[in-house]
């Protein structure tokens, strides 16, 4: 069974279904209520997990009685937690999101900026043990800390980009592979394509920046292309991104190729826009998605 190894933030998300997103001084009621363990590199952990892999999870979780339900949520899917501040006694992050009919989404969270100390030491033996690394980019000394571990010891490092964060210029160091969000815009950048050349700068070569239902934009084998996605009608694309990154972690253990694990990842996150919520897809399967392709695209003019 392969394993990775998964840094970054958890929460605690509260979902609740609402007919529209309320005006300022209002009140909706909402048709449904939920509450997931969330988070990118938990929500990928998970993914992994429930592909078949084994995963263990760096993140912080604390003392507080709610803390239990990440600790539940991580021994329901088989997922080892390393705590990186147990004596944390205050609430874990809480994240509100609303999600419309048309699978928008609104989301209210503290992420980790509320958690004052991040344990900075690494296990070697977790590292050794592990096919790849991926960091989301929360903890951002204990990604730093774990990445550099991994480049040492030869381990691939996968990083996932929601958004640019302090810190940030130093986690690429130790990068070998980034699929980051439209959202992920360095310093200077306003495009995709400025994003592409200026992780191709940084020494990473194998490179996605996913926008929705829109093609992927990749750099691989020093060539630039677009990877069209599975067309679906969205439910709720909450978690969608975090499940590319843990079945993409998954496919690459398994010894596929860049491409080739993309393109299978993206099968399973369009399929979880299809059901509420970001477990439901795990009891149906990919299938039916269609428009699926690559599109080679040698000049940087050609993406946007």
């Amino acid at each position: 069974m392969k394993r990775c190894l998964f840094v970054g933030l958890s929460t605690i998300d509260v979902v609740y279904l609402v007919g529209d997103f309320p005006k300022p001084n209002t009140k909706v009621v909402a048709s449904s209520q939920d509450i997931f363990v969330g988070g990118p590199a938990t929500n990928a952990a998970v993914t992994f997990a429930h592909l078949g892999g084994n995963a263990l999870l760096a993140t912080v979780v604390g003392s507080h009685p709610l803390a239990r339900i990440i600790r539940d949520e991580a021994q329901l899917y088989g997922i080892r937690l390393v705590d990186l501040n147990g004596a944390f006694g205050e609430l874990p992050p809480i994240s509100s999101i609303m999600v419309a009919p048309s699978g928008d989404r609104t989301i209210v969270s503290a992420n980790a900026t509320r958690i004052p100390f991040i344990s900075l030491s690494v296990e070697p033996s977790f590292i050794e043990q592990s096919s790849v690394l991926l960091i989301d980019g929360h903890y951002m000394d204990a990604c730093v800390a774990w990445a550099r571990a991994a480049r040492t010891a030869g381990v691939p490092v996968i990083f996932d980009g929601g958004s640019w964060k302090p810190g940030t210029e130093d986690l690429l160091e130790f990068v070998h592979t980034a699929i980051c969000s439209a959202s992920f815009k360095p310093p200077g950048c306003t495009t995709i394509a400025d994003v592409l050349t200026f992780l191709k700068h940084r020494g990473i070569y194998d490179i996605a920046i996913t926008d929705g239902p829109n093609p992927i934009a990749y750099l691989y084998a020093n060539k630039r292309g677009l990877l069209t996605v599975p067309q679906t009608t969205p439910v709720d694309t909450m978690g969608a991104g975090d499940i590319l990154h843990g079945a993409f972690c998954f496919y690459v253990a398994q010894g596929n190729s860049f491409l080739d694990a993309l393109r299978l990842a993206t099968q399973i996150a369009a399929a979880s826009c299809t059901s509420v919520g970001p477990r439901a897809w795990m009891s149906q399967t990919a299938s039916g998605a269609e428009g699926h392709g690559l599109v080679t695209a040698e000049n940087a003019d050609d993406l946007r």
